[in-house]
């Protein structure tokens, strides 16, 4: 009975030392992170990096379709465009590179209409088409450029302003600094460093990836203008 008697006391004592003393109450574990929370505390200069990846996003996705549809091609393009032109009919040459309707077809009708022009004006209206087709596919692309290059420096401009913000009120404190004060303001203000360099990477990956995108269809453009020229120079050599 006294060893129960004893182990309520002690049980008693070491609660009453755990309230009197501050070092022997357990510390309440920290709430997680939470990424939306911690993008509300980011201030103003998130809502831009948010604006700034929506257009992002926007021109990726826009792009993506219309430089793929650019891309599908006719394996028989070619070969019934050779076939029109060897059979001198030019109208349903014309027809069909506009049903086709591709950046390639476009180039080619503009080259079966200079038809009967010396060769160096029939591949001069070509490339000049082909200039316009390219800056077409390109549109867009200098802003996400743009993005990708500023979104990092406009997350540094929020944390230098959330830094002289934090020593500012800490300033206006005097002699009563609370150091959680300070990196409470700290970590608010690198929030904004964060969400510039999240922005700037997915533009930048982004800007890349369509480059190649038009890259590929340059290609195939390049490669019907070449054998629309053999074929308009098969004739000369017969």
């Amino acid at each position: 009975m006294n060893t129960y008697i004893l182990l309520a006391q002690a049980a008693a004592m070491a609660d009453s030392l755990a309230t009197e003393n501050p070092v022997l109450t357990p510390v309440t574990a920290p709430e997680g992170m939470n990424m939306l929370d911690m993008a509300f505390r980011g201030g103003w200069i998130m809502i831009v990096l948010a604006l700034l990846s929506a257009i992002c996003f926007y021109i990726l996705f826009e792009r993506m379709y219309v430089i793929r549809k650019a891309g599908r091609e006719d394996p028989m393009f070619m070969d019934k465009i050779k076939d029109y032109i060897l059979s001198g009919e030019i109208k349903p040459a014309i027809r069909y590179c506009r049903t086709v309707n591709t950046p390639a077809a476009r180039m080619i009708e503009k080259g079966i209409t200079r038809l009967g022009r010396p060769i160096n004006d029939v591949q001069a209206a070509i490339e000049n088409v082909g200039n316009i087709e390219v800056a077409k596919l390109e549109k867009g692309l200098n802003v996400m450029a743009t993005i990708s290059g500023g979104a990092p420096m406009i997350g540094f401009l929020g944390t230098v302003t959330g830094m002289v913000r934090a020593f500012y009120e800490m300033a206006n404190v005097g002699n009563n600094i609370d150091i959680t004060l300070l990196s409470g303001g700290i970590y608010e203000a690198m929030i904004t460093t964060v969400g510039g360099l999240i922005v700037g990477i997915i533009a930048m990956f982004a800007y890349n990836y369509l480059v190649g995108l038009v890259s590929g269809v340059v290609n195939k453009m390049e490669t019907k203008t070449m054998a629309f020229m053999d074929l308009l120079n098969e004739p000369a050599k017969k």
